[in-house]
């Protein structure tokens, strides 16, 4: 220990306590420690922390040695020493153990007392005697600082304040744990650990009273300030008159402390004696004046091995309060004649402290050294998972309390039908979002207006499909015609069958074709009477944008108290103010979530030498605030909500929202029902395009066959022809080889039971419309007709017969025999089973009537209609 006088004092009484550091014998760190690494971890390990030990070696050797004369560089040195023992701590359990590091025994020798040591396997010591010559080196760079300025004493008192916080910290962390294992010193026991942290505060307070006095500071003031100083001395002379305190320190420094507490206690009486005079509150002047005597007297009496410096600041103070209570007490004697109080009657005097220990926690912090960063204990790891599950639960339940609340807005405000109201009445309405859909996919394909014009398509390619029909009819009329002409003309000699025997199952087909085209006439007609009898319906789906066809919330017509801007207002203020607080949610969940990737505390574990649950208790209340932010603004929006809903039902009644809710439901209904019969009608046109469209490609198909027998029996007609000529000529010889060729041709219609296989198909009718054999139509406004109804759209027949002279047929031009294969009974094209169409079995069962395309519409599910559907 040391007591040092300012360098530059002025007064007498700026004399203050200086503690020595504490010995040590040398150790070796290296060799113990590497080869726990090396047997715990790996060889590998051990060569990669080779730099870490080194370091750690080096820096106990520099403790050990005291080689650096300058305080602050050693101050440093104690600090970065601590940090690398914390680490060291939590990676090496040092102790007697064999499983552990028990080569490395610490040896420390008591500050006060040089003789007594103590020697433990146990790092807690270690620790312990570096954080109380941290405490002691503050002391001496506050002691060593000349205080003769303001500058000085700022500086002193930062430095006690250090001193107080390296020995509070030794008393808090590492004291109790010393001792753990045998006997340490008294020196870093708590007792003693407490009294040198009051010590210190006290003269760090002391600085601050030498600068208030400086400055010049109000007697009330520095009277607080004085009383301060003098509790904290009483504090540590409390602590040095009791076990295990009262025999370890010298007399010298028990004097030095009970002086200074009397000393500063009458100071504090002098300063508040001069306030009370300017007061002229002179009776507790003279009582405040000889309590402060009496202080001064009694310690006195004890002041044995105290410094002259104190004893003549006791000395001048002494004198300046019996100056003035002599001159208090003749005041009050000739002029106020107050009663004098006793002093033991008097409230304790106002005390103000300016100091506090310094926070050593953050000095002392390793969470941000890398020595030995690369092993981590599996008690760590554990801690941090068990860390982050902690963190993990706490954002899991502020977000779900931030997602109900977001839902319980959205649920309140859609009961409330806010803001779609207020949007209503200014104008910015839209329809729900599925009927919106709706109607926008209904302008799309062309809306009701639309609907003429695909009508229209209907009659059109009717109109075409009637014209083909038409056609072919002519062929087979004119052919047959042509037959008889010539039968009546050549007699018993034209032998060929006759024509309405042959076309018989083409004539059939045609007729039914003809059914169903006028039976889908009675549909086109039902389809355009629907479009007529609904066109003032549907007409709404027209309107663009078709919010403009919604009923709007208008304001009342007539008003009592014109107050609805103000009700509006104040709802749309509520509603922002809602908005406003559902952004904040959304900012404190991105909050949580930053704070816990940010959130790394495994180097505080790693270097943490108390207890993980007090450790995770300070870091868990990191997210404290924002949970308190969560809370407050779910209880705001609580309340808001509550507000808007009254705000809500004054602007329901003033505006008539009941009314207008009514009506716009009425709008949506008719919207739908609009959208609904669009679509049945649109599905009804649909199915009747498609039907014209395959029903056409079936009637030119039969066409096609029935122009390919008009052009046989052509053939046939010339070859029959000549031979008529040739027998009218005498060439009989031919008759049986023509009239042979003629039995043998085959009938229309009919086949040789091996080649007809719709004789015996008895399979089920499968719709005749197939996708993969119909090309898709895109538009109906050019039907694609193989044989229009016009001569432009007629192509050349196969054959052109030149007219001769002389003879009704002229001779042929080209023989040709057609195909033993051809028969023009055969289906429209493979497959063909139409429902309105019958197959060749359906067509041999005379009692048997096609089903029509087209019958009296029956009920059927929405959007979908009979109109084209096989009964």
């Amino acid at each position: 220990m040391a007591a040092s006088p300012s360098t530059a004092a002025t007064t007498t009484s700026n004399i203050m306590l200086a503690v020595l550091e504490k010995k040590t014998n040398p150790i070796d760190f290296y060799r113990p420690l590497r080869n726990y690494i090396a047997f715990h971890y790996s060889e590998r390990e051990a060569q990669n922390l080779q730099d870490d030990l080194q370091t750690l070696n080096q820096l106990r050797s520099d403790v050990e040695r005291h080689s650096d004369p300058s305080l602050p560089l050693r101050r440093d040195l104690l600090q970065s020493y601590f940090k690398s023992l914390c680490l060291v701590e939590t990676r090496f359990p040092i102790s007697p153990d064999p499983d552990h590091v028990n080569a490395v025994s610490f040896v420390w020798f008591d500050a006060f007392k040089p003789k007594q040591k103590a020697a433990l396997q146990n790092i807690h010591l270690e620790k312990a005697a570096v954080l109380f010559n941290l405490g002691a080196v503050y002391s001496q760079i506050g002691v060593s600082i000349d205080r003769g300025a303001g500058d000085g004493r700022r500086q002193a008192s930062h430095a006690f304040i250090g001193a107080a916080g390296a020995f509070a910290y030794l008393r808090d962390n590492a004291a109790m744990k010393a001792s753990v294992g045998g006997s340490a010193t008294v020196d870093v026991s708590v007792e003693c650990a407490g009294m040198l942290e009051r010590l210190m505060l006290a003269q760090a307070q002391e600085c601050v009273f030498e600068n208030s006095i400086a400055k010049g500071s109000t007697p009330g003031v520095c009277s607080k300030i004085a009383r301060q100083v003098g509790l904290y001395y009483e504090e540590a002379l409390a602590a040095l008159n009791v076990a295990p305190l009262s025999q370890h320190f010298e007399k010298s420094w028990i004097a030095h402390v009970q002086l200074k507490a009397a000393l500063y206690y009458a100071e504090a009486c002098y300063r508040y004696g001069l306030e009370l005079h300017e007061k002229e509150e002179i009776a507790e002047e003279i009582a405040r004046l000889r309590s402060g005597i009496n202080s001064l007297t009694e310690a006195k009496k004890n002041s044995k091995g105290a410094a002259a410096q104190i004893l003549e600041a006791i000395g001048k103070l002494e004198s300046n309060i019996n100056r003035n209570l002599e001159r208090a007490v003749k005041e009050n004697d000739r002029v106020y004649l107050m009663r004098v109080p006793s002093p033991n009657s008097l409230p304790p005097l106002p005390a103000f402290s300016m100091v506090k220990p310094m926070a050593m926690s953050e000095v002392l912090d390793a969470s941000k050294e890398k020595m030995f960063a690369s092993l981590v204990p599996d008690s760590s790891a554990k801690a941090l998972s068990r860390y982050t599950e902690m963190v993990d639960d706490i954002i899991r339940t502020q977000a779900e309390k931030l997602q109900e609340a977001s839902e319980l807005t959205r649920v309140r405000l859609k009961e409330m039908e806010l803001p779609d109201s207020i949007l209503s009445l200014e104008g910015n309405f839209t329809l729900p979002t599925h009927l919106k859909e709706d109607v926008e996919a209904v302008q799309i394909s062309g809306g009701p207006a639309g609907l003429e014009a695909e009508l229209q398509q209907l009659k059109d390619l009717r109109r075409v499909n009637q014209e083909l029909l038409v056609q072919t009819e002519e062929l087979l009329q004119k052919e047959a015609r042509e037959d008889s002409q010539f039968r009546s003309q050549f007699g018993m000699k034209w032998t060929r069958p006759q024509s309405s025997t042959l076309t018989k199952n083409l004539q059939d087909r045609l007729n039914r074709f003809a059914g169903n085209l006028k039976q889908a006439a009675e549909s086109d007609g039902r389809i355009e009477r629907s479009v007529r009898e609904h066109a003032a319906l549907m007409s709404i789906l027209d309107t663009r944008p078709i919010e403009s066809a919604l009923p709007t919330l208008a304001r009342p017509i007539m008003s009592l108290d014109q107050n609805e801007d103000a009700i509006l207002g104040s709802l749309k203020q509520s509603l922002r103010q809602l908005e406003t607080l559902g952004a904040q949610r959304a900012g404190l969940e991105d909050m949580l979530k930053e704070m816990k990737r940010k959130d790394d505390i495994l180097p505080k574990l790693m270097t943490s030498t108390g207890s993980y649950e007090d450790l995770f208790k300070k870091e868990i209340s990191k997210y404290d605030h924002i949970c308190e932010e969560i809370a407050q603004n779910i209880e705001a929006q609580e309340q808001l909500l509550l507000q808007i809903q009254a705000q809500n039902d004054d602007f329901s009644a003033i505006f008539n929202l009941e009314d207008y809710k009514a009506s716009r439901e009425k709008s949506y209904k008719q919207i739908e029902a609009a959208i609904s019969k669009f679509r049945e009608i649109k599905d009804n046109i649909n199915e009747g395009l498609k039907f014209y469209v395959t029903l056409q490609d079936a009637i030119t198909n039969v066409k096609q066959q029935c122009s390919d027998f008009v052009m046989t029996r052509n053939i046939q007609c010339r070859e029959m022809i000549e031979d008529v000529q040739r027998q009218v000529a005498g060439l009989s010889f031919q008759d049986n080889k023509n009239t042979s060729a003629f039995n043998n041709y085959p009938s229309v219609g009919h086949q040789n039971p091996r080649s007809n296989p719709q004789q015996t198909d008895t399979r089920p009718q499968a719709p005749y419309y197939q996708p993969s054999e119909q090309p898709p139509v895109s538009g109906y406004a050019h039907p694609p007709t193989p044989y229009g109804p016009g001569p432009a759209h007629q192509p050349p027949p196969p054959y052109h017969i030149p007219q001769t002279s002389g003879a009704p047929y002229p001779p042929p031009q080209v023989h040709h025999q057609p195909p033993a294969s051809q028969d023009y009974g055969q289906p429209a094209y493979p497959g063909w089973r139409g429902p309105y169409y019958n197959n060749a079995a359906q067509a041999q069962q005379p009692a048997s009537v096609p089903r029509p395309p087209y019958t009296i519409p029956s009920p059927y599910p929405p959007h979908q209609s009979g109109y084209y559907k096989q009964q």
